[in-house]
């Protein structure tokens, strides 16, 4: 029987039997594969079969195999990080992400309560966030608080790149002592906000309840998802805006994340999800 391989990650192959193996890019040109210690993978050099490849394994200069890629092999960046500054007559915000963080966060937006949602943001999303921002809160929190929403959203959209491998969709409900609310992501490049949550309190801190929707209007515009989030029951205002953040970071946590059989490839029948 002939070997067979299978694609392990973006430039892995992994072969069922110890051979010595060896390919040949569709141009013709030859490439040698390495065998990995204590493994049976081999490591396909960068740039080759960048498009549909075929490639020859001889095991024991005997049996021979032609393995064709029908779909576009690259290697995933190796770093998905953003920085983006945007400033207005309103406000100064500047925004860094390292996607593939551990949640550590820098955050300064002079609105006590935004800080801490954000802050509790980046640690269940496992992403490392500074987030700065100057913002006319003498006239309202209004500004300060879509403004950090946009560019946070704009950085994310910027470290996905064109959003190959990711598993793209997530749903978490979360529950926050007393109330639960549902959070579902579609990073599809298309924005869109469901928002159903209500608040019994106007305030949380010195934050009015209604801005909540405007940051995470924001937040998804910018960063190019489709985002519903509902909260079913709640009392208490703080837990329910807490939920609605930490189940945007639980499902984006699981949307964003690196799906091996995935390889490359992005997530859509279309071959693009930029929108």
């Amino acid at each position: 029987m002939l070997p067979v391989a299978s694609l392990v990650g973006p430039h892995v192959f992994r072969f069922p039997t110890d051979s010595t193996l060896r390919g040949y890019a569709s141009d013709g040109s030859r490439v040698h594969l390495r065998r990995l210690p204590g493994t049976r993978a081999a490591s396909r050099p960068t740039g080759v079969g960048r498009d549909a490849a075929a490639f020859i394994c001889r095991k024991r200069l005997i049996e021979r195999a032609v393995l064709t890629f029908h779909t576009k092999v690259e290697p995933m960046s190796e770093a998905r990080k953003a920085e983006i500054a945007r400033k207005t007559a309103e406000t100064d915000v500047t925004v860094s992400v390292d996607l593939d963080g551990e949640g550590r966060s820098v955050v300064s937006t002079g609105i006590g309560f935004l800080d801490h949602m954000l802050e509790l943001f980046a640690r269940h999303a496992l992403i490392d966030v500074d987030i700065q921002a100057k913002g006319d809160l003498h006239v309202d929190l209004h500004h300060t608080t879509e403004d950090v929403g946009i560019v946070l959203g704009q950085a994310v959209r910027q470290a996905l790149g064109e959003r190959r491998g990711i598993a793209r969709y997530a749903t978490v409900h979360l529950p926050m002592d007393e109330t639960l609310s549902r959070v579902a992501v579609d990073v599809s490049g298309r924005p869109f906000l469901v928002w159903r949550a209500r608040f019994p309190a106007p305030k949380v801190g010195d934050m009015d309840t209604e801005l909540f929707r405007e940051w995470f209007q924001a937040f998804a515009m910018n960063a190019g998802i489709t985002l519903h989030v509902e909260c079913f029951y709640g009392d208490n205002s703080h837990h329910i805006a807490e939920s609605c953040f930490k189940g945007l970071a639980r499902a984006l946590r699981a949307a964003i994340a690196i799906d091996p059989r995935e390889g490359a490839r992005v997530p859509s029948t279309k071959g693009s999800l930029a929108g």
